[in-house]
């Protein structure tokens, strides 16, 4: 799914969280902030929700499908799972301005 970019991933942990380690394209929408920005979120798009082991994230998937959202995906496991499976993973610090890596050329 977010290899064919057809999914939104939405982070719904803490901005500290997301800077320690976060999935390459994603958007950053703490669970405490979820429900007043609703509104930067498509309730048609596919979103797959996820935060560190997978329970806020299954909180978070129920707020969106409440408000009408009909695509919800909660990760299982989390980013831990997902770093437990060798899958890319980017850090920064909590100074950097922007929160996508440097394009990398080979």
């Amino acid at each position: 799914m977010i290899k064919q970019q057809e999914t939104i991933v939405l982070d719904v942990r803490t901005q500290e969280d997301f800077d320690s380690g976060y999935i390459p394209g994603t958007l950053l929408i703490p669970l405490s902030e979820l429900e007043s920005r609703l509104d930067e979120l498509n309730p048609s798009d596919h979103i797959l929700v996820y935060c560190r082991s997978g329970h806020r994230s299954a909180e978070a998937a129920s707020i969106l499908a409440a408000n009408g959202f009909t695509h919800v995906y909660n990760m299982v496991g989390g980013i831990l799972q997902w770093q437990a499976r060798a899958f890319p993973v980017y850090t920064r610090q909590a100074t950097t301005a922007s929160a996508e890596p440097p394009t990398l050329n080979y």
